[in-house]
């Protein structure tokens, strides 16, 4: 598990059918002795233009696929494969997997291991720029998992959300921080475009955290896998999707500025009080509901101010 699913300007800063843990025994599985094996022995030194951090900790991969859980005729899309630690674990629970390697080298490498297995497909390319919609049939849904840059973790979670359709759920090692973000209520410092619009498609869930020393190497921070799973239907009713998120995004973009200074010229205070919004609220208050009122009114064109 890597983080060269998607391009990475900086170094990345990491992310029921019963699983039945193998009980221990003096020889180790093929993952688990890949994972324990140092990058001098596998023939790759992390690229720090890829921000690759190697999660090698068995036992998290475990808690990973156990969150997974893949069932049988399940198409599972794994984004930053890197040395194929998870990945040969999901091999073992899953019919088939694709998976999305910006790094050529270790595309090459994977395809090299697996070559002759049709359970797996490798997609050299950047996650950002992947159609997602290529890799399912007519009816079909994808199950996503990844260890994303998390640099670019943002971009690629929108872009993401643009293909919801097609997709069931998504299990991803993030920065703490950012899963913080995602799982953040109304008034809170963490709270902001990136929860609401996440959110209106997806129910957040944070499973568990990860220390820096399951990754290789280490990095500076502490990550967290999150789940979300896509709704049958948006939280909130919209007139218009795009308008709202163009409002979520110019709201944000002036957090400290209250509703009535950012919306000047567009709500009246007759629109506000109809809505049952203070306008001297700012955005990070308001919930889900209170933003798509806003949006649905704004709908209907400019009121007077």
């Amino acid at each position: 598990m890597s983080c060269a699913g998607a391009r990475s300007r900086r170094s990345c800063r990491p992310g029921s059918a019963r699983f039945a843990t193998r009980p221990t025994s003096n020889t180790a599985s093929k993952s688990e002795r890949r994972v324990q094996e140092p990058p001098e022995v596998t023939g790759h030194r992390p690229r720090k233009r890829f921000g690759q951090h190697f999660l090698h900790d068995p036992s998290v991969i475990a808690r990973i696929v156990r969150a997974v859980n893949a069932k049988p005729g399940e198409r599972i899309v794994e984004i930053g494969p890197g040395l194929g630690a998870l990945t040969d674990a999901l091999l073992e629970r899953c019919d088939h997997l694709d998976v999305i390697e910006l790094d050529r080298d270790l595309a090459a490498k994977l395809e090299h291991a697996h070559s002759g297995d049709p359970r797996l497909s490798v997609h050299s390319g950047d996650a950002l720029d992947f159609d997602f919609a290529r890799l399912t049939a007519p009816g079909e849904r994808l199950r996503v998992v990844g260890n994303l840059p998390y640099n670019v973790s943002t971009p690629l979670l929108f872009r993401l959300l643009e293909q919801a359709a097609i997709i069931t759920d998504m299990h991803f090692m993030l920065q703490r921080e950012v899963v913080d973000r995602l799982t953040a209520e109304p008034g809170g410092r963490s709270y902001g475009r990136l929860t609401i619009m996440v959110r209106l498609i997806c129910e957040c869930e944070k499973l568990f955290e990860v220390g820096a020393g399951a990754f290789r190497p280490p990095p500076r921070v502490t990550s967290a896998l999150v789940r979300l799973r896509v709704r049958s239907e948006p939280l909130v009713r919209l007139v218009d999707p795009r308008a709202f998120e163009r409002l979520v995004a110019h709201l944000f973009s002036r957090r400290r500025k209250t509703l009535r200074n950012s919306l000047r010229g567009q709500l009246g205070e007759a629109e506000f009080e109809a809505l049952g919004i203070d306008p001297q609220a700012r955005p990070e208050t308001l919930d889900l509901a209170r933003l798509a009122a806003l949006a649905n009114a704004l709908h209907a064109g400019p009121r007077g101010a």
